[in-house]
């Protein structure tokens, strides 16, 4: 049975950090509330993660990721990329549709995105037949204006001031 009347599209964009981390907290208080979550990850597949050690402990939620444990810098972006990003939009599809889970993640599906390793016709279908009653969050930088115009909910995150700029590098247990 759902635990929500009416679910809304959320997307958390920009180029400050916290994009993820927002998407985990809802994560983490709707799985306090009971709800089931699915996270979906784009292009993090193969990285060493801080959340990927406790997710597994926690009732409820659910997070595969996809992607090959590098960057995607290229453009166009190399076949296995599209390849492992198309099949997280399968994934996707299947878990949205399917009405299971209270709240749906595509973290970093902006960024595959503008990466072109995806459809945006098939993430705007995606976001028009979504169940009533699902939550639907979409991370990452570089969110194309159809998604922002399509979500209920768009929050920016902009970088004011970042320790990387003065050579700091990304911290276990902080960053990643």
């Amino acid at each position: 049975m759902p635990k929500l009347e009416r679910g809304l599209v959320q997307v958390y964009t920009g180029n400050g950090k916290g994009k993820t981390s927002a998407a985990f907290g809802l994560a983490l208080r709707a799985v306090g509330r009971g709800m089931r979550v699915f996270m979906i990850q784009f292009i993090k597949g193969g990285f060493d993660y801080g959340e990927l050690y406790v997710v597994d402990k926690l009732p409820n939620l659910t997070l595969k990721a996809f992607g090959r444990g590098k960057f995607v810098v290229e453009k166009p972006a190399g076949k296995e990329d599209v390849a492992l990003a198309n099949e997280a939009l399968a994934l996707a599809e299947e878990t949205v549709k399917g009405g299971r889970y209270d709240v749906v993640i595509l973290d970093e599906v902006n960024v595959a995105l503008s990466l072109k390793l995806i459809s945006l016709k098939k993430v705007l279908q995606l976001i028009k037949e979504k169940p009533k009653h699902v939550e639907f969050v979409l991370t990452g930088r570089d969110a194309p204006a159809e998604i922002v115009e399509a979500a209920d909910l768009v929050t920016e995150m902009r970088e004011v001031k970042h320790p990387y700029k003065k050579g700091f590098p990304a911290r276990k247990g902080i960053e990643y």
